[in-house]
């Protein structure tokens, strides 16, 4: 920090209290048609070291209205403005948590409404009270569950009358798996997000995190892919049981190995 600063830049600390845990960059350049915005938004670090051996996603975009949300969130991490209201992005921890459930609860009343539904997560951690009581709740109605989490997760799967259509994942391989990543039905319309945070406590209450949808058809394939790639894994990957308890996945007699690291 020191070192910009001797540079001429100007180093912002963060806002006391709070880690700054969105991974979020924006460049401003000066053109003839007048300034234009580029910014980058990422599941993970920007840090030369961990991307040799992260699993991450990142978007590039040159997007006016995620320019706009970038412009107001750096003007409120700076000090120069209360926390925005924002457009396509969402921010920890000023309504993370609400979006989240807002969407899980779409899901819920459209298995109500005798409609399909389905919610596919991957993520490092899950042990959010609110978030595995939402998640329990659209599952006693129906609603198809897949999560990947690597880590720890206090949500139970398999539970009967409470978590059946609940599948929980862990894959553990070569690389870290480091993408946070949220994919809702939404009746077909097929809501993709990509986030700095996980299901977890500290990130909705005790850290500034960013969600940012993806929009565009072909970037929304490459990472729905990549999601469900994740629980075609019958060499790395382990279930996690309704006691709690993590079991590899046997093949089937005559499945081919399908390690997901090595496919992606």
């Amino acid at each position: 920090a020191r070192s910009l600063e001797d540079a001429g830049a100007h180093v912002i600390y963060g806002i006391r209290g709070y880690k700054v845990h969105a991974k979020i960059c924006q460049i401003v350049k000066r053109t003839r048609q007048g300034l234009r915005r580029y910014v980058h938004l990422a599941t993970g670090n920007y840090n030369e070291r961990t991307a040799r051996i992260y699993t991450d996603f990142g978007l590039l975009t040159t997007s006016r209205a995620i320019a706009e949300d970038a412009s107001a969130f750096f003007s409120s991490l700076t000090g120069y403005s209360d926390p925005p209201r924002l457009k396509r992005l969402t921010m920890a921890p000023t309504g993370l948590r609400e979006k989240f459930v807002r969407l899980i609860n779409r899901e819920r009343r459209r298995a109500e409404a005798g409609q399909p539904a389905e919610i596919m997560a991957k993520m490092n951690s899950l042990i959010d009270d609110e978030i595995i009581q939402a998640l329990y709740a659209a599952s006693r109605e129906g609603v198809r569950i897949r999560l990947n989490v690597r880590g720890i997760c206090a949500l139970r799967p398999g539970l009967k009358g409470h978590s059946e259509t609940i599948e929980v994942v862990s894959v553990v391989d070569r690389f870290l798996e480091h993408s946070r990543i949220y994919w809702f039905l939404n009746g077909g319309e097929e809501d993709t997000f990509l986030a700095s945070a996980d299901w977890m406590t500290r990130n909705f209450d005790k850290r500034i995190e960013l969600l940012f949808p993806v929009e565009r058809a072909e970037h929304k394939a490459r990472v729905v892919r990549t999601l469900r790639a994740m629980f075609q894994d019958n060499v790395k990957a382990r279930r996690l049981a309704s006691d709690g308890t993590y079991h590899r996945v046997v093949r089937r007699k005559g499945e081919a190995p399908f390690r997901v690291q090595q496919v992606l």
